[in-house]
């Protein structure tokens, strides 16, 4: 802890800081187990190392915990269902609804489930049957995006590729001319020549790929991941870790740059998103799911996720989280360590505190030094971060740019930045740091990507690129990582 720090006029003696800062640290770290990553600990605070596996990242995948992993990163890689579908999450699911009877017949011929192929369908077209990826019809169309190639040579489906690409630019006519009984007419004809754009058989494509897939692989999460990456890809990064018979949790929560690194690199190079796809299947699972069964709940998520450009409203919604309204309320929170400083000895865990941290706080008659702290969580989070980002680049340091504001700062700082929202802010909640996008090298800044990423994927922060900045919200559940702060001074 920040040693000799004078909070609301009385100078905290750093012995006594440490002892209640710990005490505060075995309450929080108690109620933290509940959120089902398993994390084991000793009486000293794990090693941070992360990226190195189950012995020194207390967040690492561990055996037995694939439902937990699994059931996180649907969470985590959510926002993009909610913030892209067209029309909107509730919206989209109406229109995948519909698609249910054929769904469920096709699940029953190929032995798959018939809620992931419903996912499917969701996630891959939105629930539009003439929905394509690009205009060349040779690329993934219709309700299950399926290739042209794809279609004929694995699925049996016919596709007439000159005569569909010849009755959809006709259709684009008709549809231009206001010709709507012409149009519907060569629909039809399209769907005789070019089977993917038949919901029947489009779904019945899917389903068969997915049985193939699974007698391949034998798991259905792995015949799931396949629709997106290619048998041929997962193949090759199953052996790029060592085994073809384990859970896509496993593979892609313990494949990093510093633990199974080939099959890390495998899954990381693919791009497009392949290596998180399964996790958005899930998603549109869970959105399914709320469809059909809590269409409020629906409804309370689609307005949290449609409120900024993460989901850090999702973490900590504005009716259920303590905002700090000024100066006074935040020297409150730093004297009872709701909000912890950052720590002294920053350079030893990586950090760059930014000098120009807090400079509106003469504006309002305040010192600098009160908007350097954080939420205790989500300093143990930054730590963890800069902690895994050195490890894996070999060095360098991470520049905290932001950290805790109160309102009175933040109208302060929207006057004269046009990236700070006049809204509510995460910095006003101490749950939201921000780090400078200038790195050492390369490697710190792919190393300091791959953090992002694989802590969103468990859905412990959601993150924003901004211009100048990284914008990180930290989960509540982050608080399993609050024994790390016994290394700050």
């Amino acid at each position: 802890m920040c040693h000799g720090v004078r909070v609301s006029g009385t100078a905290i003696r750093p012995g006594h800081r440490r002892r209640r800062l710990v005490a505060a640290v075995a309450l929080v770290f108690v109620a933290g187990v509940a959120i089902g990553v398993l994390l084991a600990r000793g009486d000293d605070p794990p090693p941070l190392a992360p990226a190195r596996g189950p012995e020194g990242d207390v967040l690492a995948w561990r055996a037995g915990q694939n439902a937990t992993f699994e059931q996180r990163a649907a969470e985590g890689e959510s926002h993009v269902l909610y913030a892209k579908s067209p029309g909107g999450a509730i919206a989209t699911a109406r229109r995948v609804e519909r698609w249910r009877p054929i769904v469920e017949a096709a699940a029953r011929r190929h032995g798959v489930e018939p809620d992931d192929l419903e996912a499917l369908v969701y996630l891959e077209s939105a629930g539009r049957p003439e929905a394509c990826a690009s205009s060349d019809l040779a690329g993934a169309c219709g309700l299950t995006q399926i290739l042209a190639g794809t279609a004929t040579d694995l699925l049996g489906m016919r596709v007439d590729l000159a005569a569909s690409k010849r009755l959809t630019k006709q259709i684009a006519r008709a549809d231009r001319r206001g010709r709507t009984r012409v149009a519907r007419r060569l629909r039809a004809r399209r769907r005789t020549v070019d089977q993917r754009f038949a919901p029947r058989r489009a779904i019945e494509g899917a389903g068969r790929y997915l049985e193939i897939a699974r007698r391949r692989f034998g798991r259905p999460d792995l015949a799931i991941e396949s629709y997106h990456m290619g048998i041929g890809n997962l193949d090759g990064a199953l052996g790029a870790y060592g085994s073809g018979r384990i859970g896509y949790a496993q593979l892609y929560f313990d494949s990093t740059p510093l633990r199974h690194p080939g099959a890390y690199r495998r899954l990381a190079t693919l791009g497009d998103d392949s290596a998180t796809y399964l996790w958005r299947v899930y998603a549109a699972r869970n959105i399914m799911r709320l469809h059909r069964d809590d269409p409020l709940e629906l409804e309370r998520l689609a307005g949290l996720h449609g409120r900024k450009a993460t989901a850090e409203e999702v973490l900590h919604p504005q009716d259920k989280t303590e905002a700090f309204a000024d100066p006074g309320a935040l020297e409150d929170a730093l004297d009872d360590e709701r909000i912890v400083p950052l720590p002294e000895n920053a350079a030893e865990l990586h950090l760059r505190i930014d000098p120009d941290m807090g400079e509106l706080a003469p504006e309002i008659g305040q010192k600098p030094s009160l908007y350097s702290g954080l939420r205790p969580e989500a300093l143990a989070m930054l730590l963890y971060i800069a902690a895994g980002t050195h490890e894996i680049a070999g060095g360098g340091r991470l520049n905290v740019t932001s950290t805790v504001r109160d309102g009175e700062y933040q109208r302060r700082l929207v006057a004269r930045n046009i990236q700070a929202t006049p809204a509510y802010s995460l910095h006003t909640t101490g749950f939201a740091f921000d780090i400078e996008r200038r790195y050492r090298n390369r490697r710190q800044a792919l190393a300091f990507q791959f953090m992002l990423d694989r802590l969103q994927a468990l859905d412990m922060i959601a993150y924003a690129v901004e211009p100048r900045a990284i914008h990180i919200t930290v989960s509540s559940d982050a608080r399993v990582l609050v024994p790390q702060l016994e290394r700050a001074e």
